[in-house]
């Protein structure tokens, strides 16, 4: 379909029972903005139909064409976005008497903006609502913990920027992170520019470039971002493209420029500032607070504060009065302006509680110093310390939450920097051998680069080993601890380091490709996503604060009431104090003592831990969903192949029939079966291999075979040496008329029921011998199906396989339930089966098959050396292909849902127990109060206890560590 809907007047599906209604509108402009929407009708019946669904949307200023196939039930509409937009056509079309069944947003875009100045997670409520309200924002997601928010937009309707505005007109500072795909994206810095019309040339240059998607130029011109493609070219490509652009006099020259790490910078600065303003605020309030509750208690100050100047006024008064203003309306501005911009939105904060109780402590103290300097006898007492010091202390609290908040996402940081900022590339010639070699920034790197990593070296992108041999320990990324044999053909991952041997590597994923990008990227999203149990938290944020301010002003009239009616006895007000006072203090100590901060910090902080603490340790979490959904799960349901297999047949067992030499034997078949690209004749080929290395022969030698044929379903046949082999089942045998004895037929029946594959070998025409051949049992599948059985787990095998093999397989790993000869519609029929008996349900596979069940099920886990589609519809990636990493996942699970519980239990506890104390409860017996500057160190520290309590899941270790040596060589034939 082209952008202008030329061929909009042919029909949208080509069958003959298609009913098409063209509209016989103006031809749409080729310089026109349009835009091409699909989407499914549910009860289009007959042409009459199509008719209503064309009349309602011609109706609508904007819409240039509509096309109805009844066939299909689809309607595909063209329209300008600048006079209608996707709302309007669809509520249109319901209107009409018709139902949406399934409407498709085309096109959305997707950008991520940092944002500032929110203090608890009502703020980010009502960042959302705002959102949601913008024309074209399909659907955002704020978090408060990352300070950022993800937003899922029309991009015909409304660009990135007027989302960030819509933010800041919320009272936000908005800044953008990342605005559309920008997965392969470079950044790169030009020199020798001197005009804007060469810069024009440059972004010419450079979208001319075969794979350049994109070209965003700076406006000041000394900077540049390609968005490109891969495949095609790449950063030296694009530099180079730059310097050819220039010509003559003119001489250009780009490098690459890494734009700053916007998330750490903010952070940085935001603990710069919160630390600068609590030590601002310190030089003030300690003399405040030595002038209210130290000095007045030592003689010689005593009477120089008490020195009055005029009237009832003291120097104390004003010395307090002086040094308290400049906090108060200073370095306290950030709290009105919070409250100003919350209250404007309709909603409550953090900065409204804390607002409401400075003022009412300033302006109280405030009334006092114009009552004593108007009185000769007033004897009141001000609360300048109240505010001054709580001011201090909700500033120290925000500092310190603000740097625990960063050590949250170590992890992730440490994942990030994993990759080293240079690589040696080597040029090589036509027979592979080095020409030339240099060292060049990673960044540099492109597809189908040839680099060398020497021993102790990181690997710098993911690729595939072409030449020599060493140990790579991967730990970083997939947490295996044990270094991992690599030579060529096998892959190596970006980030990882080469222990003790030299590499050449072929380079296949680089940039944001590159298996560590793809799990920062995945940690991220996590990050972002909010987990289910997170509603209560939003739900009760919305009408925290309200009603924390209806509880202040109601502890302040109770008690001014009381004190008026003389019903508490008058010795209980505190020297200097009077009733009125005494009841203002237990107001604003309950305004500051509650706070919705650790609320919301309770979720959010344990999901960020825990997903990096995972993605550290080999397990790809993808969401709060998967994370909360994982500690609910009842019944674990397992592929066989791949996944609880090793999914790679070896030869277990040999067997000879007459006396033969067994490396003889082996060395012949091997070398008919080298000829066959079949797993079960590629497992014999390694089998002989091994065994020629155990006796020391020459393991890369083989006879010559002649004659060779293949016979499909039954094996192969080939000539050595003059002698006729032939290896295969018992049909081949058969086709040439072998003859089996009765010990070779007990042996086949005694070793099938071990669910082995066995490979006869007939030699001049009598059975020599065979093979038992196996796809083996992962070493800690047992051990894995045990301990998740101790944790009330149960455990179910689905395969598509034969029933004799997956119940032996089955009995052998401790499996009681076995679905087998299932097809991929079946494995997710199953676990809908035990979803409905109210089961959680977790399935484990790794190939496209078992995509439909990894979907279904409650939690999907992919093997991480599985199919992309299976990795895809997953929600936890097992990167090690480790099973024990499902109990990792599982456990993970709990101990996260247990900490959210805990931290949920240290927010509502300061609240539920502070609130009362704050109120005066225990006054009236036990004489004990609580201030409102020690209300506002509480309140500082219940944000800050969830958040420690958030990086105590740093420690966590797996319960279940295997460790054996998972090298199929174990397999050690028998004869």
């Amino acid at each position: 379909m082209e952008p202008d809907g030329k061929d909009l007047k042919e029909p949208l599906l080509q069958y003959s029972q298609s009913t098409v209604v063209p509209l016989n509108q103006p031809p749409i402009n080729k310089n026109d903005d349009t835009r091409t929407l699909v989407f499914r009708v549910r009860g289009i019946e007959c042409a009459s139909c199509a008719v209503s669904i064309e009349s309602a949307a011609k109706i609508l200023r904007g819409v240039h064409n509509v096309s109805v196939s009844l066939l299909q039930g689809k309607v595909l509409i063209n329209y300008a976005p600048k006079f209608v937009n996707v709302n309007a056509i669809r509520e249109a079309i319901e209107e009409s008497g018709f139902e949406l069944e399934e409407f498709a947003e085309q096109d959305a875009a997707v950008c991520r903006i940092q944002i500032k100045g929110m203090t608890c997670t009502s703020c980010a409520e009502s960042i959302e609502r705002a959102l949601h309200k913008v024309d074209g924002v399909k659907k955002a997601v704020v978090s408060f913990a990352l300070e950022e928010a993800k937003v899922h937009f029309d991009p015909y309707t409304i660009d990135s920027d007027h989302i960030a505005q819509a933010i800041e007109d919320a009272g936000f500072e908005a800044d953008l992170i990342i605005s559309g795909d920008e997965t392969n994206k470079v950044h790169l810095r030009l020199e020798g520019l001197t005009s804007p019309q060469e810069a024009t040339l440059i972004q010419s240059a450079l979208e001319y470039v075969i794979g350049v998607n994109q070209v965003e130029m700076d406006p000041s011109g000394n900077k540049v971002a390609v968005i490109y493609d891969p495949d095609l070219t790449g950063p030296r490509s694009l530099i180079q493209c730059v310097q050819e652009a220039g010509h003559g006099p003119y001489f250009y020259k780009a490098s690459l420029y890494t734009p700053p790490r916007r998330r750490e910078i903010e952070r940085q600065n935001e603990i710069r500032i919160y630390k600068n303003q609590f030590l601002w605020s310190s030089v003030f309030s300690v003399p405040v607070f030595l002038f209210s509750m130290v000095f007045p208690m030592l003689p010689p100050f005593e009477e120089w504060l008490g020195t009055k100047l005029y009237n009832m006024l003291t120097i104390g008064m004003v010395l307090r009065w002086f040094l308290c203003t400049p906090v108060q309306f200073i370095i306290g501005r950030r709290f009105y302006t919070g409250a100003y911009h919350a209250l404007k939105r309709g909603s409550a904060n953090m900065d409204v509680l804390v607002a409401l109780g400075t003022n009412a402590a300033y302006f109280y103290s405030v009334y006092t110093i114009i009552k004593a300097l108007t009185s000769v006898s007033f004897q009141g007492q001000d609360f300048f310390e109240t505010s001054v010091m709580l001011i201090s202390f909700i500033l120290l609290g925000k500092y310190l939450e603000v740097v625990a908040k960063g050590k949250t996402s170590d992890a992730l940081a440490k994942l990030t920097d994993l990759a080293p900022d240079t690589a040696f590339l080597l040029n090589l010639d036509a027979d592979g051998n080095v020409v030339s070699e240099m060292e060049i920034c990673t960044q540099l790197l492109q597809r189908n680069d040839v680099i060398k990593i020497v021993p102790g070296a990181k690997v710098p992108v993911d690729g595939v080993v072409i030449r020599g041999q060493s140990h790579v320990n991967e730990s970083m990324i997939t947490g295996e601890a044990r270094p991992i044999a690599k030579r060529p053909g096998d892959k190596v991952i970006g980030g990882t380091i080469n222990e003790n041997g030299y590499l050449v590597v072929k380079a296949t994923h680089v940039g944001s490709e590159t298996a560590l990008s793809q799990i920062v990227q995945l940690v991220e999203a996590a990050q972002m996503a909010k987990a289910p149990v997170q509603k209560l938290a939003d739900q009760v944020s919305k009408f925290f604060v309200p009603l924390v301010v209806v509880a202040a002003f109601l502890t302040w009239l109770v008690w001014f009431i009381c004190g008026e009616f003389h019903i508490y006895p008058k010795q209980w007000i505190p020297k200097a104090m009077d009733g009125f006072e005494l009841a203002l203090q237990f107001g604003i100590s309950v305004l500051v003592v509650a706070c919705p901060c650790a609320l919301g910090l309770a979720t959010p902080t344990a999901v960020m831990v825990a997903t990096g603490k995972g993605a550290s340790q080999g397990v790809l979490i993808k969401g709060g969903n998967a994370l909360e959904n994982a500690h609910k799960v009842k019944t674990v349901v397992f592929d066989k192949t791949g996944t609880l297999t090793v999914g790679k047949p070896v030869v277990v067992s040999t067997k000879l029939f007459y006396n033969v030499a067994i490396l003889e034997f082996c060395e012949m078949v091997a070398a008919v079966e080298s000829n066959s690209e079949h797993p079960l004749a590629k497992a014999v080929v390694e089998h002989a291999k091994r065994l020629r290395q155990q006796y020391g022969t020459d393991a890369s030698f083989m006879p010559e075979v002649t004659d060779f044929e293949t016979h499909p379903g039954a094996g192969i046949r080939g000539v050595i040496g003059g002698k006729e082999v032939l290896a295969g089942n018992k049909k081949l045998m058969a086709t040439y008329g072998v003859i089996l004895s009765h010990e070779v037929e007990d042996y086949l029946a005694e070793t099938e029921q071990l669910a082995r594959t066995i490979i006869l070998v007939a030699l001049e025409g009598k059975v020599a011998g065979c093979f038992a051949v196996m796809d083996p049992v992962k070493p800690e599948a047992a051990q894995v199906v045990s301990f998740l059985k101790s944790m009330g787990i149960s455990s179910i095998m689905v395969t598509g396989d034969n029933f004799s093999t997956a119940t032996a397989i089955a009995k052998e790993v401790g499996i009681p339930k076995v679905f087998a000869e299932t097809d991929p519609v079946g494995k997710a029929e199953k676990v809908k089966e035990l979803q409905m008996k109210g089961i959680t349900v977790a399935m484990v596979g790794d190939g496209i098959n078992d995509s439909p069940a990894l979907a279904a099920a409650d939690v999907g886990m992919a093997i991480g050396a599985g199919t992309d589609v299976a990795i895809d519809a997953a929600d936890v990636v097992l990167m090690k292909s480790s099973l024990e990493d499902v109990i990792t996942a599982i456990d993970l699970s709990r101990r996260t849902l247990s900490r959210i519980r805990q931290n949920y239990v240290w927010a509502l506890g300061y609240n539920v127990l502070g609130m009362p104390i704050a109120a005066g409860i225990l006054f009236p017996f036990t004489g004990i109060r609580l201030p409102p500057w020690l209300a506002g160190a509480c309140m500082a520290a219940s944000s800050l206890s969830v958040v420690c309590s958030s990086l105590l899941l740093q420690s966590y270790k797996k319960p279940l560590n295997f460790h054996e040596d998972h090298d199929l060589s174990r397999y050690s034939s028998s004869v």
